[in-house]
Formats: C-alpha cells, sequence, structure tokens
C-alpha cells in the first residue's frame, strides 16, 4: 500500500473513546496502513467527553469557519486536530457546539439516543468532505467505520458527485454488530433529501434504526467488509446481495493481510 492515500471516516477511535470494536479496528487499521507506507487522515466528530487537555487538541483555524447547512440551518463547522502519541497519524475532528458539546457520545446518561443524532451523522459527512477538500488530499479509498460515519458514502454519491477531487476514489463501509436500539428521527429521509438525494435511493431511512443505516450506507459503497462476528444473518444477506466486492469476518490476528489484499484487488 506504499504511498497510496486512505481516508478513515469513524464514528469512535481510540485512544479518544472507550474501547470496542468500532473504536478499536479504526484505529488498527489506519495503523497498518500507515506502518506499510500508506498515507492516511483519520476524522471522527469531536465529542464532549474527549479530554483536549489531556490528547492535545487544537484548533486549526485555516480550516474552521465555514457554515454547512443542515436541513435548511446554518451550522459552524470547527475543526480540531491531535497526533496519536508515538504512531506519527494525525487525527481531525469534526467539531460543532450546537451538536457535540454535550458531555456523552450518542446517548444521554439515561441511555436515551439523541434526538438529534440524525443532524449530527449529517453534518459530520458534510464537515469532513468539506476539510478534505479544503485540504486538497485526495484520497484512493474512503473508509467508513460506524453508524455515525454512514451518511458519508450517501453524500459522497450524490451531494458531491460531481466533485471532481473525488472522481476516482471507492468508498468502503465497515459493518459491525449492532450498537444501538430504536431509531433515529422518523425525519431523517427528509432531513437527507433536502439535499437532493433522492428519496428512492434512500428508502431504507424511512425506518432509521442500526441496521437500515448501514443498509444505506453499503448501497451507496464501491465495497463492503463484514468487520464483526456480531453481525446479524439479515445483514449478511444484504451484503451478499448487493453484488458489491465484499470481505466476509477475518479474525483480529488475520485481519491486516485480509485488508490488505482486499483493498488492492477487490477496491483500488
Amino acid at each position: 500500500m506504499e504511498d497510496k492515500r486512505i481516508l478513515y471516516v469513524s464514528s469512535e477511535v481510540v485512544p479518544y473513546l472507550a474501547e470496542n470494536e468500532v473504536s478499536l479496528m479504526s484505529y488498527d487499521v489506519p495503523k497498518m496502513i500507515n506502518d506499510q507506507g500508506g498515507q492516511i487522515r483519520i476524522f471522527m466528530p469531536r465529542y464532549g467527553n474527549i479530554n483536549e487537555r489531556r490528547h492535545q487538541l487544537h484548533e486549526v483555524i485555516r480550516l474552521s469557519g465555514m457554515n454547512l447547512v443542515v436541513n435548511d440551518m446554518d451550522m459552524p463547522l470547527i475543526i480540531k486536530v491531535a497526533s496519536i502519541p508515538k504512531e506519527r497519524i494525525q487525527v481531525y475532528f469534526i467539531d460543532n457546539d450546537e451538536y457535540f458539546k454535550r458531555k456523552a457520545t450518542f446517548a444521554d446518561e439515561d441511555g436515551t439516543l439523541y434526538p438529534d443524532n440524525d443532524e449530527r451523522s449529517i453534518f459530520f459527512a458534510k464537515g469532513v468532505v468539506e476539510t478534505v477538500k479544503k485540504l486538497n488530499w485526495v484520497p484512493d479509498i474512503i473508509h467508513v467505520h460506524g453508524w455515525m460515519a454512514a451518511m458519508l458514502p450517501i453524500y459522497m454519491k450524490h451531494f458531491y458527485k460531481d466533485e471532481a477531487l473525488f472522481a476516482d476514489t471507492k468508498i468502503v463501509t465497515s459493518v459491525y454488530g449492532q450498537s444501538f436500539d430504536g431509531t433515529l428521527d422518523n425525519e431523517m429521509i427528509k432531513k437527507v433529501a433536502f439535499d437532493d438525494v433522492p428519496e428512492s435511493d434512500i428508502k431504507h431511512l424511512a425506518e432509521p434504526n442500526y441496521e437500515n443505516i448501514l443498509k444505506a450506507s453499503i448501497a451507496h459503497s464501491d465495497a463492503v467488509i463484514i468487520a464483526s462476528e456480531n453481525v446479524s444473518d439479515d445483514m449478511v444477506k444484504f451484503v451478499e446481495a448487493s453484488g458489491k466486492p465484499f470481505l466476509p469476518y477475518v479474525p483480529k490476528d488475520k485481519f491486516a493481510e485480509e485488508y490488505t489484499n482486499f483493498y488492492k484487488n477487490q477496491v483500488l
């Protein structure tokens, strides 16, 4: 993977958040490619429970300052950056006081999902793409991890479809086991459609539960990785029926070789 550019977009990444399947793989996969001589960037939301002082986050003024429109509302974009110690890996954080200041990730202290999680995911997707455009950094692959990042393939294939910068970029979505119950806001499909995305192309978002959000992401990706043993049979069947190149689940001790071969032989 020498000199290949891979953009990792994730809901969660260690060491900034607690360890789980998504956050660990969102660190391990980029590190693997970085060790192989690939060029990588990682993007994640700047949740309020990330300790900025401990992790030495700082705002990048030249990248911040633009407004993103979410459901006809202007929302200011703030970009922060940090480096993972010892790895020389930069992580960019998408921030906005309205969406990401609260001191938790996806749910309140009672476990209730935040009512604006759908808008947060839209803002995150747009924020990533707009920042990469400002960086003028052309990724060969965008690899998406976690449901908060799942809107990115949809926006890449519709809202940003005419961006010459991404003409040759391929999108890979990793699928993990279910990470929340219930649904996001039932108006989510209308909020995405507001950005000139045909509702017929995002019909899964009519009931925006975890699996349907992932199905919408898969439908707009170029390839898929089953990243967990805990993916439901229904989701596996959906991936298989999609006709897209996909990598079945591989154990942690074998993922490096398998992911590298998948990138080289099925995606690039």
